[in-house]
C-alpha cells in the first residue's frame, strides 16, 4: 500500500485543502494529513486546534489520517513509510516555490517522490490567509472553508481582533 502525505499549515483548513486531500485519498490507499508546527510562524489556530478541524472533516474518509510534525517533511515521511508528497499547486508562485522544495526533498530523500496536484479551477484563488482576511473585515467565508468548521474560524478571527484591541 502506498502511503502519501498531505502536508500544510491548514491554518484554517479550506475547501481547497479539501479537495486535493480527497482526491489524494482516491489514488492512495493511505493518506495522512500533516500539519506542520512552524515555529518561525505564528498561527491563528494551535497545531491541535487545526488537526482538530481536519479531524472532524476527515471523518467520511476511511483511508485518511490527521496528525502533526516538526523538523523536516521528509524525516517525517520516513518515519511513517511515506514515499509520496502531495502539494497543491494553485499558480505560478506556488510551482517555483513547491519546485524548490521537491528537488531539495529528493536530495535528502531519494526514494520519497513529490507529487504536484492542481488545484481545482473553483479554488485557484483560495488560501488560508485570504480566508483570515476576508473573516477579519466581516466578510462571508461560507464559500471558502467547510461549514464545519465555519464558525471555529469566525469564532477565532473575533476573539483575535478583541485580543489584539487591548
Amino acid at each position: 500500500m502506498t502511503i502519501a502525505i498531505c502536508p500544510g499549515s491548514f491554518d484554517p483548513p479550506t475547501n481547497g485543502h479539501l479537495d486535493i486531500i480527497g482526491r489524494a485519498s482516491r489514488i492512495f490507499g493511505k493518506v495522512i494529513v500533516a500539519v506542520l508546527e512552524n515555529q518561525r510562524k505564528t498561527p491563528l489556530f494551535s497545531v491541535n486546534e487545526r488537526v482538530m478541524m481536519l479531524k472532524r472533516l476527515m471523518t467520511s474518509y476511511q483511508n485518511v489520517e490527521v496528525d502533526s510534525f516538526q523538523g523536516l517533511l521528509v524525516d517525517y515521511a520516513r518515519l511513517k513509510n511515506a514515499t509520496v508528497l502531495i502539494k497543491g499547486l494553485r499558480g505560478m508562485g506556488d510551482f517555483e516555490y513547491e519546485l524548490q522544495m521537491a528537488l531539495v526533498n529528493r536530495k535528502l530523500a531519494p526514494q520519497v517522490e513529490t507529487l504536484f496536484m492542481i488545484t481545482n479551477n473553483d479554488y485557484s484563488y483560495l488560501s488560508s490567509s485570504i480566508v483570515k482576511e476576508i473573516a477579519a473585515y466581516g466578510g462571508d467565508i461560507s464559500a471558502l472553508v467547510p461549514a464545519e468548521i465555519r464558525d471555529l474560524v469566525l469564532q477565532k478571527i473575533r476573539a483575535n481582533d478583541e485580543k489584539q484591541q487591548f
